[in-house]
């Protein structure tokens, strides 16, 4: 059996029969040398960081492009670390799954250290000074998710694990922000070095959060006199500290069952899939389809990876942001999540399996080629009409790819004012173009509102998708029964922090009435409302 440690990949001609590349660069080499004089730290142990930003690196190690590897630290769910990091000496088994049913197969060794960020965790955390007060050191980057760099609830106050970081101070750091913040203040004590913080993660202007939460933490320490007055100074000097702007896009599901027997046939050992305590899905395997993005604003105080080597682009701010609000209000999130919450009513349990469903490809298409394109932002380095084509006919359609509805149905309330609002606000803005005459995007918001019911198309009941907002939301539905078409949903149609415009003063929100009206006719009406609408 091939075993995934270092030991195992001693047994280079058995991995090269089960087709499976390994690294092309000494593995002992490059671990001595990121202990040494680390480089690059990465909080957020996950999928995407393993199967699209490790493999980069991985690429610059094999072309020689790079000697050092990247430090993974994990603040939210120690069993990462301790269950999928260290049993198998920081190494994954990546799996690129193409629509034509070939695997791409390799182990990626670029990650060489896997920390926990926890404080009851001596050796970790004195690890993660050290990396951090070495001079050394280039960038902390992030996937931690958009709620992550959350500071506040919905009601606008701290969240208790951050008021008592804010109590604490550096010393004794909880949230992912406070840890980070608590590190770099110990690199401002050590000679205030400069350093980049690069967030990766799949939301709006992702650097502009990462900086405002971290430099807010400064300002609270300073303010009850628990660190030096130059501390915030030194975040938001651009010469020391910067936080670029970057746009990420790879799917990268959770593991799947027929991935894993491939594997086990393969040969390889220990394949099980884990389920942490705190609901991560995960396995010493990271299943992802191909494609891939990332942009990066080129923004850098203290050097960085040569990372065009792997594909990866370096442009100006202006361009990066051009990009994400192509790919996020435009081109791909819209889309996804028309697909999720239409999928969640009509029994789906896999977006590629909805893509052969006529109606919703229909549904898409038209969100994405014929109400998207005529305001779509063009960065001018992606086209948008071939993204929208790879995303429709390659990516959302790939059957390897075991990417549910329910899981893009997380957090939908804080995604349509940016998915649906912002292409709305565009039309209203532009000559020639009037909101009152888009169909899909207001279809999909319909959805939304007959999704939030909890009641599928059949009629029977379904578990939502987390959701911030899931309880006033259905609060403004709370009186609403299948058959009952004379529900009244203004109220929520109203609100548009939501929605991040006034849906009836542009000729909208009667419309969303009317189509989610005819959606509560009884069993079958999602469908055939889909179906008037879009065919």
């Amino acid at each position: 059996m091939l075993q995934l440690d270092r030991k195992g990949l001693s047994e280079k001609a058995a991995w090269g029969a089960a087709g499976i590349e390994l690294p092309k660069y000494d593995l002992e080499l490059v671990a001595n040398n990121t202990r040494v004089r680390p480089q690059w730290v990465h909080f957020g142990a996950g999928n995407i960081f393993r199967g699209l930003i490790a493999n980069a690196q991985q690429q610059l190690l094999n072309k020689l492009k790079a000697d050092t590897g990247i430090i993974a630290a994990e603040a939210f769910d120690f069993e990462m670390i301790d269950k999928v990091y260290k049993p198998y000496d920081n190494l994954t088994l990546l799996v690129l799954m193409s629509a034509d049913g070939r695997f791409h197969k390799s182990v990626v060794a670029s990650i060489v250290e896997g920390l926990a960020a926890e404080q009851n965790r001596p050796d970790d955390y004195l690890r993660l000074i050290e990396i951090f007060e070495n001079p050394s050191l280039q960038m902390a980057s992030f996937t931690v998710t958009e709620k992550g760099y959350a500071l506040t609830g919905p009601d606008g106050k701290y969240l208790a694990v951050v008021e008592g970081d804010l109590t604490n101070g550096p010393e004794q750091p909880m949230h992912v922000m406070s840890i980070a913040t608590s590190l770099a203040y110990r690199r401002y004590l050590k000679g205030q070095h400069p350093m980049t913080f690069v967030s990766m993660d799949n939301c709006s202007h992702n650097g502009d959060l990462l900086k405002d939460s971290m430099i807010a933490i400064a300002k609270e320490w300073t303010r009850r006199g628990l660190v030096e007055e130059g501390f915030a100074d030194y975040l938001q000097n651009e010469e020391k500290i910067t936080f670029p702007l970057t746009m990420i896009d790879k799917i990268t599901p959770r593991p799947s069952l027929q991935v894993q027997s491939a594997l086990r046939e393969l040969g390889l050992a220990d394949m099980e899939m884990i389920v942490t305590s705190r609901h991560t899905y995960t396995a010493p395997f990271v299943n992802a389809e191909v494609s891939e993005y990332l942009v990066i604003e080129d923004k850098f105080t203290n050097g960085r990876p040569a990372l065009e080597e792997a594909g990866i682009i370096f442009t100006n701010r202006d361009t990066v942001d051009k990009v994400e609000k192509m790919k996020v209000t435009t081109c791909l999130n819209p889309l996804h999540t028309a697909l999720a919450l239409a999928g969640c009513l009509l029994g789906y349990e896999l977006i590629a399996d909805e893509m052969r469903d006529h109606t919703l490809r229909r549904l898409v298409e038209t969100i994405g080629y014929k109400e998207g394109l005529p305001v779509v932002v063009d960065p001018g380095i992606i086209q948008p009409k071939p993204f929208i084509d790879e995303v429709l006919q390659e990516r959302f359609a790939n059957p390897y790819i075991p990417d549910t509805p329910q899981r893009i149905a997380t957090d939908t309330s804080q995604k349509m004012s940016i998915r649906f609002g912002e292409t709305i606000k565009s039309y209203a803005s532009t000559a020639g173009l009037d909101p009152a005459n888009l169909t899909a995007i207001p279809l999909t918001i319909a959805i939304w509102c007959r999704y939030l019911l909890g009641v599928d198309d059949q009629g029977a009941p379904f578990t939502l998708s987390p959701d911030p907002l899931l309880d006033s939301l259905q609060g403004y539905l709370q009186n609403t029964k299948l058959g009952d078409q004379t529900s009244e949903i203004r109220c929520l149609l109203e609100d548009d922090k939501l929605f991040g415009v006034r849906l009836y003063e542009i000729g909208l929100g009667d419309k969303i009435e009317a189509m989610f009206h005819e959606m509560l006719a009884g069993p079958g009406a999602v469908r055939s409302t889909i179906e008037k609408y879009v065919n």
